[in-house]
């Protein structure tokens, strides 16, 4: 899973430049990930507008993301495509994070 980090203030913008984020590449995720955000940043935006399936292993890496960041960080979601969003939304976890439609404050795609 390819993805890129860019600074924008307060605020780390993570784009998922993959189409899917499943068991095959759940580990690779969430270490990436864990490189990407090691920079102190109260809010971190992950933009998933490019990832069209999301299984269990992909959801629990969002979520283990999430825990890594500890409870003075925020993962935040944007973009999700239509199916990712139902995973989301059937497993409650709409709930647990803030999903943006886009990015926000008008910030645009990385990459």
């Amino acid at each position: 899973m390819e993805l890129v980090a860019e600074q924008r203030g307060e605020m780390i913008v993570v784009s998922a430049l993959g189409d899917r984020i499943d068991a095959a590449g759940a580990i690779q995720f969430k270490d990436r990930m864990r490189e990407l955000t090691q920079t102190p940043s109260p809010r971190v935006v992950l933009d998933m507008s490019r990832v069209a399936f999301l299984d269990s292993s992909g959801l629990g890496a969002v979520v283990a993301v999430m825990k890594a960041l500890g409870p003075d960080r925020k993962l935040e979601l944007s973009g999700l495509t239509a199916t990712v969003q139902k995973v989301f939304r059937l497993t409650r976890m709409d709930s647990i994070f803030t999903i943006h439609d886009h990015l926000p404050d008008g910030l645009r795609q990385v990459g």
